[in-house]
């Protein structure tokens, strides 16, 4: 008999026959070849064991009492068309087998069976499929590359970071994403997980500097009930909601330092211990991180591990700001138009010149999200049928690429608006910006940067959140 010596031994048939003899021998002959048979004797029993698991390949009979092989065949093709089929007939129902092709089915053995041919038509079957799924992934790689490239542009900085998103999608590589605020960083990190083998699990994101440090620990990795005051019911944390997939860590600088060690732990052992309770549980999450600072410079400071940073970076990508890809800057100005004309339901003729020289000789200091939300602003205030001006780009930054001269409006009131808007408008930049400054002197810290500034953490969450900050 032939057996195929590198023929995986995770793959799984199910075998559905009503002779238990014949079951049994060929069971025998495939688990003796490296597969895993399940057996079943009728349709009622296939489809019980199809609602709960997906076996690689299906041998079915073609003459069974009940819902025979042909009903059966044309049930799984109509619900579960990936799965291959491989009937077994004899030699007088060979006309029908090949008629079950017709409707999907792969193949077809006759009894009595030759166990050499069984085996060389499954093999086939199975490498098939997987070449089927090799297609399938790889239209998707592409048909993923060509979104990425419509949400964040054409450029070469965009297409060079596309390529690396590529080339670690696939394997389990951690990711560090570093990019300023609203450079895309969680877009990236939903690429790679799109792209991943994580496909099909959960994506969870969490913002680290959301979240108070006395709760930390219990929403990463749960609690028991009765752990503390308070805790009524078993709950999960993070690391467990994204089991099979991946859990993203947005703006991971913001750790506590006690905290960063146990999630360190969580990642090298793939297992956690929810507060209160007695004993470990597995996790297999794919860990994708990102930062709007440079980490290295925090552990150079001694605020964060350098255990933690050297894990979390097997793999980086830099983000580059949008002021150094100002060729992308048409496109996304054009897309962002299309979406706002969708959004107020207006029609604008696109860009006057000067409108378009103004964006792209802007600074940008809050990147893409910024640029998106002035040109919702430009659609809201332009004329029906005419073009965006530069009296309806209110920029918050200078129209100069220098990110460091002091932020001023590029046009003072061309609109003729009230002073009280105006006012409201200027202080809304002023407030912006002098959180985000104090949040990056107090490194990250937005616990500190709140007690500084003299209002509660609560408060200023709820400030960064209007303002756009990340």
């Amino acid at each position: 008999m032939w057996i195929d010596p590198n023929q995986p031994k995770s793959r799984t048939i199910l075998m559905v026959d009503d002779d238990s003899d014949f079951r049994w021998t060929v069971s025998n002959v495939l688990t003796a070849a490296g597969y895993c048979v399940h057996q079943v004797k009728d349709g009622d029993e296939c489809f019980e064991f199809l609602e709960k698991n997906i076996p690689d390949l299906i041998l079915l009979d073609f003459r069974m009492p009940g819902k025979d092989g042909l009903y059966i065949a044309g049930q799984i093709q109509k619900n579960m068309s990936a799965i291959p089929i491989v009937m077994i007939t004899a030699h007088g129902n060979v006309k029908g087998a090949v008629g079950a092709m017709k409707i999907g089915v792969y193949d077809y053995v006759t009894k009595p069976v030759d166990n050499n041919d069984l085996l060389f038509t499954i093999q086939r079957a199975i490498e098939t499929q997987d070449l089927m799924a090799e297609v399938t992934r790889l239209r998707k790689t592409i048909d993923d590359r060509a979104t990425l490239c419509e949400r964040m542009g054409f450029g070469d900085s965009i297409k060079k970071m596309i390529q690396l998103v590529e080339k670690v999608a696939p394997t389990a590589f951690t990711v560090l994403i570093q990019g300023e605020s609203g450079t895309g960083k969680e877009l990236i990190a939903r690429a790679i997980h799109d792209m991943g083998h994580e496909r099909n699990g959960p994506f969870v994101a969490v913002d680290c500097g959301a979240i108070p440090e006395t709760l930390i620990e219990s929403e990463l990795f749960g609690y028991q009930k009765g752990a503390f005051t308070g805790a009524d019911t078993n709950k999960p944390g993070y690391f467990e909601l994204a089991n099979g997939g991946t859990l993203f860590l947005d703006e991971v600088g913001n750790l506590p330092y006690p905290s960063q060690q146990k999630i360190l732990r969580a990642m090298q052992e793939r297992q956690i211990i929810r507060l209160g309770a007695k004993k470990a549980e597995p996790v297999h999450v794919r860990i994708i991180a990102a930062t709007n600072q440079q980490l290295s410079a925090d552990v150079n400071a001694g605020r964060f591990r350098s255990d933690v940073f050297y894990r979390l970076k097997e793999f980086s990508i830099d983000l580059p700001a949008l002021r150094n890809r100002k060729e992308d800057i048409p496109y996304l100005a054009k897309r962002f138009m299309d979406e706002a004309q969708v959004e107020l339901n207006k029609i604008c003729s696109g860009f006057s010149r000067e409108a378009l020289n103004m964006l792209i000789s802007c600074s940008w200091p809050g990147n893409v999200r910024e640029l998106r939300n002035v040109i919702r602003q430009a659609v809201l205030l332009c004329d029906v049928h005419g073009p965006i001006c530069p009296e309806q780009l209110i920029l918050a930054g200078d129209s100069t690429s220098d990110p460091d001269k002091t932020e001023t409006a590029c046009h003072m009131n061309p609109d003729k608006r009230p002073l009280k808007e105006i006012i409201c408008q200027y202080t809304e930049s002023i407030e912006k910006r002098l959180i985000t400054e104090e949040i990056e002197r107090c490194g990250g810290n937005k616990s500190e940067a709140a007690r500084r500034l003299g209002i509660d953490y609560k408060t200023l969450l709820r400030k960064m959140k209007i303002n756009h900050i990340r």
